[in-house]
């Protein structure tokens, strides 16, 4: 199983001062970490829709994944308010965040700091982690005029690794729910940003196990099929 794997190419000097700066100086976990011994952050962003260009973050909950164990004393959940003007719109019947709910939040750019805080030599995690990436991206180019330097792993990409068939077909469904189903996990509730965040983290575990069953062997940072972005 051949994976690629790109380290930090940016110096921290490449980054404003601030979080990115901070962040990038962070070291990154090589890839031959043992996932015993990695630090990852778990994170799930709920969203007034799908496309960071045009839609807000409306909540974000994180939990870290230290050493086998997630941690849920050191989980957090922000609600942020949308910038002015905007409403939630439609997207309040999925994830129940009003405008209401939102009006005494802080904003995104109040947040985002503590997020790039915790994410401090950690790896990135989440389902489908190209929107998280997506959205923390949009808001640290305008909150810092650049992206954040970040190492990725996505659960629902190493699923799609594990149940393939030899032609490379997935039978049923990826979603967050269902690859939990498959590995025996209990059902959430959806569309909530920490409890979701913490199924995912939950679902990493287990598919560590399967992955390990199968390479015979304690598995690395790199069998995960980890991504750099920033």
């Amino acid at each position: 199983m051949k994976v690629s794997f790109r380290r930090r190419t940016r110096r921290p000097d490449h980054y404003p001062p601030g979080p990115l700066r901070d962040l990038a100086a962070a070291p990154a976990p090589p890839p031959a970490t043992p996932v015993s011994q990695l630090e990852l952050l778990a994170l799930d962003l709920e969203t007034t829709g799908l496309d960071p260009r045009t839609d807000h973050v409306l909540s974000l909950g994180w939990v870290p994944v230290v050493a086998g164990r997630v941690l849920l004393g050191e989980a957090r959940e922000h609600r942020v308010r949308p910038p002015e003007g905007v409403d939630v719109g439609s997207s309040a019947t999925i994830h129940r965040l009003t405008d209401d709910s939102l009006s005494g939040a802080p904003a995104l750019p109040d947040v985002l700091p503590l997020l790039l805080g915790d994410l401090h030599g950690r790896v990135l995690l989440a389902h489908h982690v190209a929107l998280e990436v997506d959205f923390v991206g949009a808001a640290a180019v305008t909150a810092y005029g650049a992206r954040p330097p970040l190492t990725v792993v996505d659960t629902l990409a190493l699923e799609h690794r594990l149940r393939a068939d030899v032609n490379g077909e997935v039978h049923g469904s990826l979603r967050l729910d269902a690859a939990r189903r498959a590995h025996g996990l209990p059902s959430y509730t959806a569309h909530h940003a920490l409890t979701d965040a913490v199924a995912a983290a939950e679902l990493l575990l287990a598919q560590v196990a399967e992955l390990e069953r199968r390479l015979g062997r304690e598995a690395l940072l790199r069998d995960l099929g980890p991504k750099r972005s920033g």
